[in-house]
């Protein structure tokens, strides 16, 4: 079961921080639905390069600490380090799963824009999957 909690969260990680890579280097599939808008259909906030690229880096890191906490890299760190990270990990996606209490998360109010429907649909699902799939990691 490790192995495909372990598996299931660096696929999700890679595929998303390759994602944002294709945005940060002019890529526009899908940057339609991704960026929170106001009630008006104005995006909430336009990211730029650095910030895209720093987003995909923190995915990469993600899915680096969940195989080195698989124990399938040699990371040099202390396992109650990684195990650290792991928890920071659930309460990223924890906090993200239940959102700002408007425009992002279950707990939205703004739920008629597109982002509002793909992210009670696949976003918000997404991200409390993977809490629990880190949890589930960090128990077994």
């Amino acid at each position: 079961m490790e192995m495909i909690l372990t598996l299931f969260n660096s696929v999700v990680f890679i595929s998303l921080a390759l994602l944002h890579f294709y945005w940060a280097f002019g890529g526009t599939f899908g940057m339609h639905a991704v960026i929170p808008t106001d009630s008006s259909g104005g995006k909430l906030f336009m990211p730029g390069k650095i910030a895209t690229i720093t987003v995909a880096l923190g995915l990469l890191a993600f899915a680096a600490i969940n195989i080195g906490y698989a124990g399938w890299i040699e990371t040099g760190l202390e396992r109650g380090i990684i195990r650290y990270a792991m928890w920071c990990i659930v309460a990223i996606f924890t906090l993200r799963t239940i959102g700002d209490f408007r425009y992002v998360g279950f707990s939205k109010r703004l739920k008629g824009s597109t982002f509002a429907k793909m992210d009670t649909l696949y976003y918000s699902p997404l991200c409390l999957m993977l809490a629990i799939t880190h949890i589930l990691l960090i128990w077994l």
